[in-house]
């Protein structure tokens, strides 16, 4: 068929043509391109993904290091958890083998040639190098501020504690040293470990503070605790302050040990016991027999002053305790114990001060008990004889107050005859004291009664009048009034008879003694 140059014409038949491909065709492979996909996939961000056109592995790259980064910032003492950094390494790792393998026949989009773009992987290597240095340097700084706000807040503690009673405080200065001992020792390196030397200072200046005000009682248990310190800190952290609280400790328990030895509080015996055991040496230990000394003298000096019988109950109580001071601190020298010898003895000898003293104040029971005391402890006494006119004196006079207004002498004898007579069946002591003062004893009358109490009410009763042989004695008094007290022997706890004789010359006097019934027994 044939047509002019727009009519049909017949068509050119040739082979037919292949179909498009889904995708740009796989690329030869390029290790050096597969190299550099993997360092740009360690920057944390998936820029190798990136050059591959791989936007999903990309995102999850750049989402994990923002997790990181959301988690670790701002940097603090803590850090970042040890499994999740290495979770984020595991993930880079991961990324960068993937995308080597991608990169190994894909063509990148930018930059056209391998080596650049292993260049610029090289160079962004240095983006997660770098970040990983500045971030363990912002870590350290800030552990170096959290040891410094431990140390501030420990300071804090001791300074409030230095406004309390060490009894009080000592928990909360128990509670900063420990502080002190953690930054020294486990933190040795850090900012706030070489502080630690001026912190002990200040605290040890405060934990001993009452020393510094002379309030030495108060600074024994303090300054004893600094002691123990240095058996928790390094000594090289202490230096001085080793030694620091050893001549503040002796110098508090001797001044604490005389002020309560001044008062007459018991704990002094505790102070300088403590004193001589843990610094036997010292300066303050070598002043210890001294003050007691001085204790014993000021006692022994206030037996003759106003309150003698104080005096005495302080040099017993001297005794007693310089004796266990002496005992349990050794007493080298033996000073300790020639004091507590001379305590007793002046306790002794002040005893007969003592009940004269009893006697004036009309304590007349209470003198008895101390004189007969006093001649039963001074068997050669010089106040022996007068010890004992004084004992009956004041027996005397408990019965007739009269009989103890004057303190009886050692004076005896007169020119007055008195005979007195027993009409009663009992033994019986005569006392009796005035111008002279003494004592005998009359046995019991075997053939004599007792009277009943209403015959010894009638008038003209006279007893010692039967011219019996009754059991007598006479004895000679000087004029005067002598008091007299007929007391029963055995034991009996009937009340003694009395009579009070005004003797005058020219008289001759005889008192008789006997018992009623019913309601006792009297003379």
């Amino acid at each position: 068929m044939s047509g002019g140059p727009y009519g049909p014409s017949q068509g050119f038949a040739g082979p037919p043509l292949p179909p498009m491909p889904s995708s740009p065709p796989p690329a030869p492979p390029d290790a050096l391109r597969a190299v550099a996909v993997a360092l740009l996939n360690l920057s944390g961000l998936g820029l190798g993904y990136a050059l591959v056109r791989r936007w999903l592995p990309m995102a999850v790259c750049s989402l994990a290091t923002g997790v990181l980064l959301f988690v670790a910032l701002p940097a603090d003492a803590d850090g970042v958890s040890g499994a999740a950094v290495v979770g984020y390494a595991v993930l880079l790792l991961l990324a960068a083998v993937h995308g080597g393998f991608v990169g190994l026949r894909t063509r990148l989009s930018w930059p056209g040639k391998a080596p650049l773009a292993v260049l610029l992987g090289v160079l962004l290597l240095a983006v997660p190098a770098g970040g990983a240095v500045w971030y363990e340097d912002a870590h350290d700084e800030a552990v170096e501020q959290a040891l410094l706000d431990r140390l501030d807040q420990a300071d804090r503690l001791v300074a409030k504690s230095g406004r309390q009673t060490f009894g009080v405080a000592s928990s909360d200065y128990r509670s900063a040293l420990e502080v002190y001992r953690d930054l020294a020792v486990n933190h040795s390196g850090s900012r706030a470990a070489q502080q630690v030397p001026d912190s002990l200072r200040t605290y040890y200046a405060t934990v001993g503070a009452a020393y510094g005000h002379q309030d030495y009682c108060a600074a024994v248990e303090p300054l004893a605790y600094l002691r123990s310190v240095p058996g928790t800190m390094p000594k090289e952290q202490l230096g001085s302050l080793a030694r620091w609280p050893d001549g503040r400790l002796a110098t508090s328990l001797y001044e604490c040990g005389s002020q309560r030895l001044e008062r007459g509080d018991a704990d002094w015996v505790t102070r300088f016991g403590d004193l001589l055991d843990t610094f036997p040496e010292s300066g303050p230990a070598a002043k210890v027999v001294p003050a007691v000394d001085a204790a014993v003298r000021k006692a022994q000096k206030a037996v003759g002053g106003d309150q003698p019988c104080a005096a005495v109950e302080r040099l017993r109580d001297l005794n007693t305790r310089i004796g266990v001071l002496s005992s349990s601190s050794g007493d080298t020298h033996g000073g300790l114990a020639k004091a507590a010898g001379r305590a007793e003895k002046s306790g002794d000898a002040g005893e007969y001060a003592c009940g004269v003293d009893q006697y004036k104040d009309g304590d007349f029971d209470t003198a008895q008990k101390t004189m007969e005391q006093f001649v039963s402890d001074n068997k050669h006494g010089t106040n022996r004889d007068r010890a004992k006119k004084i004992a009956i004196a004041a027996e005397v006079a408990q019965t007739l107050p009269a009989a103890g207004k004057k303190l009886p002498t050692t004076a005896s004898g007169g020119s007055i005859p008195v005979t007195v007579k027993n009409d009663s069946p009992d033994a019986i002591t005569v006392l009796y004291t005035g111008p002279v003062t003494g004592s005998f004893t009359l046995k019991g009358c075997g053939s004599c009664k007792s009277y009943s109490l209403g015959s010894t009410l009638l008038r003209g009763f006279k007893p010692c009048n039967d011219g019996k042989n009754y059991p007598q004695r006479t004895i000679s008094l000087p004029v005067g009034t002598t008091y007299f007290v007929h007391k029963p022997n055995g034991g009996t706890t009937a009340t003694p008879a009395s009579d009070t004789a005004r003797l005058r010359s020219g008289y001759i006097y005889t008192e008789c003694a006997y018992t009623t019934r019913t309601l006792g027994s009297g003379y």
